[in-house]
C-alpha cells in the first residue's frame, strides 16, 4: 500500500509538470477522451506562482512533451526516447519530435565514479589506470571518463581508454519510476478502454526490459563483441575493442577512439574526408548489419559515431541493439528491392508469403495500395526521398489490410530514419536508394544461390527429422489420449462406450478423428 502511495505521489508531480507544458494528453488523443476530462484540461495548465514558465509553450505537441519529459528527469527521458521508436503507437509526428529528446544530465562527482570503478573491478583506480579524468559526457544511466593504461610488456606508451560508469543508485531511481509507470498504465487501461489499443502496460514492460539490459554494462560489452565478430572482415566500419579485464556490471572499459565526431561536419571537411563516401558507408554498413547479420546498432545517430583518420566509421554506445530473424530479413530485402524496381505485385506477394497479411485479403488491391506509397517518391530529388519514411507509410497501409504490428521492423524502420539523417548530414544530396541497391541486391542474390538453398534445405530436413524422430511417441500419446476421450465423451448426458462385445477391441471412430487431426497438424508443420 505504501509503495502504491509513493507511486501515486510521483505521478501527481509528473502530471503537474506535463500539465504546465500543456503535454498531459497530446492533441491526437484528446478526441478520444471523455467529455468531463476534456473539460478539465485547462485546469491542468494552470501554473502556480513558484513554478517555472515552460520555454516551448508555443511549440508542437511533441516539442512540449519532450520539454516536459526532460524536466522530469532520467526515467522520463528514457520513456520519451522509447516512444520515439514506436510511431505505430503514438503517430509519426509525435515520434519525430521525441527523437530530438537529448539524454544529457549533469555529471556526478568523479570521486564517486572512482569508488564505483574500484568496487566493480576489485582494485583501486590508481592501480588500474595511469590517468583518470573527470566526466567528459553524462547521460541518464551512465557517464564516461577518459583514462589511460600504463605500458605493459612490449608497449612503450600509455594506452588510452574510455571508462563508462553507471550512475550511483540508478537502479533504485528507475525502479521507483517504473513502478509509477506501471501503476499509471494499469489504471489507464482499466478506466479508459480506448487506451487499450495502445497497450500501455506492454509499453512499460518493454521499456523496463530495455532499461534492465542497459543497466548491466557487461551486456553492452557482449553486444560490441558480437558485432565486432560479425564485421571482422568488413571495411569502412568498426567497433572499439572491449577491455574485458576492466569491465563489470557497473563499469565498461573500451578502446579510446581518436577520431572526429560525426556531428562535426566542418571538422570532417577540413580533415579532407570524402563526405559523399561517408554518406554511402553509413547507409551500406547499417543495411549490411541488418540484412546479413540480423543484428544492428539501433541508436546510430551522429552522437554515437566517430570518423577515424583513415575514414573508417567507429560506433559507440551499444546500449540499444536490434535483432531481426531470417524471415524478416528476406521480407525487408525483397520489399526494398521491389520498391527500387517498382514491382508492387512482388512486394504484395512477399507480404502474403511471409504471413504478414492474411490470405483472405485481395492481393491486387494490396498491390494498388503499395503503389500509392511507392509512386510519389519517383521523380523527386534524392534529398527528398526517405527509405525509412517510406517504410513507415508502408506499415500504415498494411494496417488497413490487418497486418499486425511487428516491433522489430518498427525499430529497424526508426533506426533507418536516423541513419538516413546521418548520411544526409555528411552529404545533403545523398541518394539513399543508390547506396542501398547493391547491398539489397547482393543479399537477395546470395540467398538465391545454390549454397544458400542447400543450407535452407538442410535446416528444413533437420526440423523434419526432429519431428519424425518424435512421431511414434506423439502418435502413441495421441492414441492413448483419444481412447480416454472416446471412453469419456458425454453427449447429451450419455457416455459414449462400446455397445456390444464385438466393439471391445475395435478402435473407436473418435480415436481416428483425433489421430487424423494430429497427422494433419504434423503434415502442416512439415510442409
Amino acid at each position: 500500500m505504501l509503495r502504491h502511495m509513493r507511486s501515486f505521489i510521483r505521478l501527481v508531480r509528473a502530471a503537474r509538470v506535463l500539465g504546465r507544458h500543456d503535454a498531459l494528453v497530446p492533441a491526437p488523443f484528446r478526441e478520444e477522451m471523455p467529455p468531463l476530462l476534456l473539460a478539465a484540461m485547462p485546469l491542468a495548465k494552470l501554473r502556480l506562482p513558484w513554478e517555472p514558465v515552460p520555454d516551448v509553450l508555443d511549440g508542437s505537441d511533441g516539442e512540449r512533451l519532450a520539454a516536459a519529459l526532460a524536466e522530469l528527469g532520467p526515467s522520463y527521458i528514457k520513456l520519451g526516447q522509447f516512444l520515439a521508436t514506436r510511431p505505430d503507437l503514438i503517430g509519426a509526428d509525435l515520434a519525430g519530435d521525441l527523437t530530438s529528446l537529448q539524454d544529457r544530465l549533469p555529471p556526478f562527482p568523479t570521486e564517486r565514479a572512482r569508488a564505483i570503478v574500484a568496487e566493480g573491478i576489485g582494485r583501486p583506480v590508481d592501480e588500474l589506470f595511469s590517468r583518470f579524468s573527470d566526466a567528459i559526457a553524462a547521460a541518464s544511466i551512465a557517464q564516461v571518463h577518459h583514462a589511460a593504461l600504463a605500458p605493459m610488456g612490449e608497449e612503450t606508451s600509455e594506452r588510452e581508454v574510455a571508462v563508462k560508469v553507471l550512475r550511483p543508485d540508478v537502479e533504485t531511481r528507475f525502479a521507483d519510476d517504473l513502478d509509477s509507470f506501471f501503476l499509471a498504465a494499469h489504471v489507464i487501461e482499466r478506466v479508459y478502454p480506448p487506451s487499450r489499443r495502445l497497450q500501455p502496460v506492454e509499453i512499460v514492460q518493454t521499456l523496463a526490459d530495455s532499461v534492465k539490459l542497459e543497466m548491466d554494462l557487461r551486456l553492452e560489452a557482449a553486444a560490441m563483441s558480437e558485432m565486432a565478430e560479425n564485421i571482422s572482415d568488413d571495411k569502412g566500419f568498426r567497433v572499439p575493442k572491449v577491455e574485458w579485464d576492466l569491465t563489470s556490471q557497473r563499469v565498461l572499459t573500451l578502446e579510446w577512439v581518436n577520431g572526429i565526431h560525426a556531428s562535426d561536419r566542418a571538422g570532417l571537411v577540413a580533415a579532407g574526408h570524402d563526405m559523399a563516401k561517408l554518406g554511402t558507408q553509413v547507409i551500406q554498413s547499417f543495411l549490411t548489419h541488418a540484412l546479413r547479420d540480423g543484428f544492428f546498432h539501433a541508436d546510430l545517430h551522429q552522437g554515437n559515431l566517430f570518423v577515424d583518420p583513415d575514414g573508417t566509421l567507429v560506433a559507440v554506445d551499444f546500449g540499444i541493439m536490434g535483432r531481426i530473424g531470417v524471415n524478416e530479413r528476406r521480407f525487408l530485402a525483397e520489399i526494398l528491392f521491389g520498391f527500387i524496381m517498382r514491382d508492387y505485385n512482388r512486394v504484395a506477394e512477399i507480404h502474403f508469403e511471409a504471413g504478414y497479411v492474411p490470405r483472405t485479403k485481395n492481393a491486387q488491391a494490396f498491390a494498388q495500395a503499395l503503389r500509392s506509397v511507392g509512386e510519389p517518391i519517383f521523380g523527386r530529388p534524392a534529398s527528398e526521398v526517405s527509405m525509412g519514411r517510406l517504410l513507415a507509410q508502408l506499415f500504415q497501409v498494411t494496417e488497413q489490410f490487418d497486418m499486425k504490428t511487428r516491433p522489430e521492423l518498427i525499430l529497424l524502420q526508426k533506426t533507418m530514419v536516423v541513419v538516413e539523417g546521418v548520411a544526409r548530414h555528411f552529404d545533403p544530396e545523398h541518394n539513399i536508394w543508390e547506396s542501398a541497391e547493391p547491398v539489397v541486391k547482393a543479399w537477395i542474390t546470395a540467398r538465391m544461390a545454390p549454397e544458400a538453398r542447400l543450407e535452407e534445405a538442410a535446416a528444413g530436413a533437420l526440423q523434419i527429422g526432429r519431428v519424425m524422430a518424435n512421431l511414434p511417441d506423439i502418435l502413441d500419446r495421441a492414441e492413448r489420449a483419444a481412447r480416454i476421450f472416446a471412453n469419456n465423451v458425454d453427449e447429451e448426458g450419455v457416455r459414449v462406450r462400446s455397445v456390444t462385445g464385438h466393439d471391445k477391441n475395435r478402435t473407436h471412430p473418435a480415436i481416428w478423428v483425433a489421430i487424423g487431426a494430429l497427422a494433419t497438424l504434423v503434415l502442416t508443420k512439415l510442409l
